[in-house]
């Protein structure tokens, strides 16, 4: 079962990144209209994919908190690894229509107008977007979704371009008219960047690959620690949304009760889910004399 407060926290969190991003989409759109400049255009480009991308990502979070049905027993969650996937490739999309725009300007510089309504925006849109964020990283804080992880990255690379596209219009109202052109190219690679972070991150979800080598280690000596147990092996792990599962063999005296061993592993996966409350412990029970060593 999903942490209710942690769903809600989820829930909050796609819908404010959506509410931001078509914010951003309408005030970016003015500033270009007016504006014309090409950093401006690959802001809102920016925008509109993120809107759509946080779309992707309500309703991938909807979908991966629903609770686990006969055909899925193991939940839903993998829909957020997915949905990191679709983010991807609106980012990689944004990405190399900003650089083709970039390197058109580069070509053919224009003279922009209205720079001070786009540096204002560009103001808005640092305000707003660092504000997701601290709310965004509270949230993975509290729950390692990896859908708002995946959504905080690509908002992440949003403060460098709104910056870069700040600079810009500032350098281009003192005459450096190239300038707005080669910050979109650079802009557009940096973002092409975080999109390969993201499906790499994703990946990773989908492949089941284990948790990082420590944290096996400590689950380990948790279950080692219990009274009883004579050691463990063969610990397999693997997430799946906001979730871990975990499962352990426990190496335990052959004349030991069925009663007891069972006493025993549910001291081991009460003592591993205190430590990590996001995990699904399974153990299972191996009399001592038949485990290899």
């Amino acid at each position: 079962m999903h942490n209710p407060q942690h769903a809600r926290l989820m829930r909050l969190a796609t819908r404010a990144a959506l509410a931001v991003a078509l914010t951003l989409v309408l005030a970016k759109a003015i500033a270009w209209w007016l504006s014309g400049s090409v950093s401006l255009l690959a802001g809102l480009t920016d925008s509109l994919l993120d809107s759509a991308a946080s779309l992707i990502n309500l309703i991938a979070v909807h979908f991966a908190l629903r609770p686990a049905d006969e055909d899925h027993r193991y939940g839903h969650g993998k829909a957020e690894a997915l949905a990191g996937l679709g983010q991807a490739l609106f980012i990689g999309v944004s990405a190399i229509l900003i650089g083709l725009q970039g390197i058109e300007r580069l070509q053919s510089p224009q003279p922009l107008e209205a720079e001070g309504v786009g540096i204002a925006v560009m103001l808005l849109s640092l305000a707003l977007t660092i504000v997701l964020l601290a709310f965004q990283r509270k949230v993975v804080r509290e729950t390692g979704s990896t859908a708002i992880h995946a959504d905080s990255l690509h908002y992440r690379s949003d403060i460098l371009l709104n910056s870069s596209i700040l600079l810009a219009l500032l350098l281009t109202r003192f005459g450096w008219q190239q300038m707005d052109a080669i910050f979109a190219i650079g802009i557009a690679f940096y973002i092409f960047w975080s999109a390969i972070s993201i499906v790499r991150g994703s990946i990773a979800v989908l492949m089941d690959e284990e948790l990082p080598s420590e944290t096996s280690q400590h689950m380990y000596d948790l279950a080692n620690a219990v009274p009883g147990v004579l050691g463990s092996h063969d610990l397999r792990t693997r997430i799946s949304g906001t979730r871990w599962f975990v499962q352990l063999h426990l190496e335990l005296p052959g004349e030991m009760s069925l009663s007891e061993a069972h006493n025993h592993c549910v001291a081991v996966e009460k003592a591993i889910h205190e430590h990590y409350p996001r995990a699904e412990v399974l153990v299972h029970a191996d009399p001592q004399e038949i485990v290899q060593h």
